[in-house]
């Protein structure tokens, strides 16, 4: 089954309404965009990007019609201290592309050159990723979603960004990157949809845009990765986890640690100012959304991935 992306639409699937209460509707919405069909679709979509790169286009936005009333069920401060930490971890996209690329180069230059162009043996950018063009469009657009809820501007400030740093085992390198990079995205998809789930008119338009953009490349990166490490298992990804937690609380810019990165994202989206509410229905969503996954997960078969990526021995190797 494929679903035509182009498309959906916001009121037919899940027009705001105030009377069905917030975790109903953060049901409907995970369990169609994640559902297998769709994670399947978008998947099945990246041999052909390999070939024939082409962004997604956006649905026309009713910027004007953008207003705070489309708000429902979160303090309008507290939505725009979200959006704007969303803003500052969005911003710095070129260094995310570049060390992506940088990692992925020696061993899959088809997908490096997805995530992160082609660069020349100086480090210019000759040609820009599939993967910058679309996720450059998301500062932007938040900018202008907090411009018109507060008729102000939001200066991003982009946070350093770890830069590529490899050992002498560049597949182990590229696993925990890949596991951090599939983790964030995971992360930005489920801060979104919770956000659609608050939100009604022109202003879930916009965020039903960025859901789409983050379960794409969520998806992607996670199937490309299962494909790529065929024998790897939840054990596995669980102690590569927790190696990257220890003794690393805070977020450094120089060492990888997803429990810095989250204690970095909880700090820049105000989440002490969240309600007791909010974060409970953020958990919700977090956790079904990674259930859904991993239930689609378990149907990606190494024939089904062979079938779209060949023999990964062939593809990815020292």
């Amino acid at each position: 089954m494929t679903i035509d992306t182009q498309s959906l639409n916001v009121a037919e699937y899940h027009s705001f309404d105030s009377h069905l209460p917030l975790q109903p509707r953060l049901k409907v919405l995970l369990d169609h965009y994640f559902s297998s069909a769709h994670l399947n679709d978008r998947l099945q979509d990246l041999p052909h990007q390999f070939q024939h790169p082409q962004p997604r286009p956006w649905k026309p936005i009713h910027w004007q019609a953008i207003a705070p009333d489309q708000i429902v069920g979160i303090q309008l401060p507290v939505f725009l201290a979200i959006l704007k930490g969303a803003i500052d971890t969005e911003a710095p996209i070129r260094d995310y592309t570049q060390t992506s690329r940088q990692y992925l180069e020696p061993l899959h230059p088809c997908m490096a050159r997805f995530v992160g162009g082609v660069a020349a043996t100086d480090g210019t950018l000759l040609e820009l990723g599939l993967w910058e063009k679309e996720e450059r469009q998301h500062t932007p657009a938040l900018v202008k979603l907090y411009s018109q809820l507060t008729h102000e501007t939001a200066i991003p400030q982009p946070h350093a960004v770890r830069q590529y740093q490899p050992s002498s085992d560049r597949i182990s390198d590229l696993y925990r990157h890949g596991l951090h990079r599939v983790a964030t995205e995971y992360g930005a998809a489920c801060l979104y949809l919770w956000l659609m789930a608050h939100t009604t008119g022109p202003l879930q338009a916009v965020l039903e845009e960025l859901v789409l953009d983050e379960i794409n490349h969520m998806t992607k990166f996670w199937g490309f990765g299962v494909w790529a490490y065929p024998n790897s298992s939840l054990t596995q990804i669980s102690w590569t986890v927790v190696q990257a937690m220890k003794g690393r609380v805070t977020y450094q810019p120089d060492r990888s640690s997803l429990f810095g990165t989250l204690h970095r994202m909880t700090t820049v989206l105000g989440w002490r100012t969240w309600s007791a509410a909010n974060k409970l229905t953020f958990a919700f969503t977090c956790f079904y959304a990674l259930r859904l996954l991993w239930r689609w997960s378990q149907e990606l078969t190494p024939a089904t991935l062979q079938d779209l990526f060949g023999q990964p021995s062939l593809c990815l190797k020292n």
